[in-house]
């Protein structure tokens, strides 16, 4: 279901590449809903799939669920990326509590073990 590609670096979790497979929900400050695929993944933000980009530096509300934790965070978009179809856009969460950090962390953690574990079977 996820990818195995994972890098862990010091002062840094785990940065999971999803591929699409986690679908997120992307609210503007107008009101206006986005939907979105989750292309990667960390405690500090993210990358997602979009038919179209958004402002660079505009803050909106990342939702989504992984595994058994669901976020809703405030986050900053950065310069988005053109790709096949539509757009890579990395954001960056700005106010990610420390509990939501945690579990975040957790579920990733628990994505790159089970990556390895598929890599050794192979």
């Amino acid at each position: 279901m996820h990818s195995t590609g994972a890098t862990s670096k010091a002062g840094r979790g785990s940065r999971v590449k999803l591929r699409g497979s986690v679908l997120a929900l992307v609210l503007l400050e107008n009101g206006r809903q986005i939907r979105a695929r989750m292309s990667q993944l960390s405690v500090n933000g993210g990358l997602v799939s979009l038919d179209a980009p958004l402002d660079e530096a505009i803050r909106v509300t990342v939702l989504f669920h992984l595994g058994k934790t669901s976020i809703r965070c405030r986050a900053q978009m950065m310069f988005p990326m053109w790709a096949t179809k539509g757009c890579l856009q990395p954001f960056r969460f700005l106010e990610l509590p420390e509990e939501d950090r945690n579990k975040l962390n957790h579920e990733l953690e628990d994505l790159v073990r089970a990556g390895a574990a598929q890599e050794e079977e192979q």
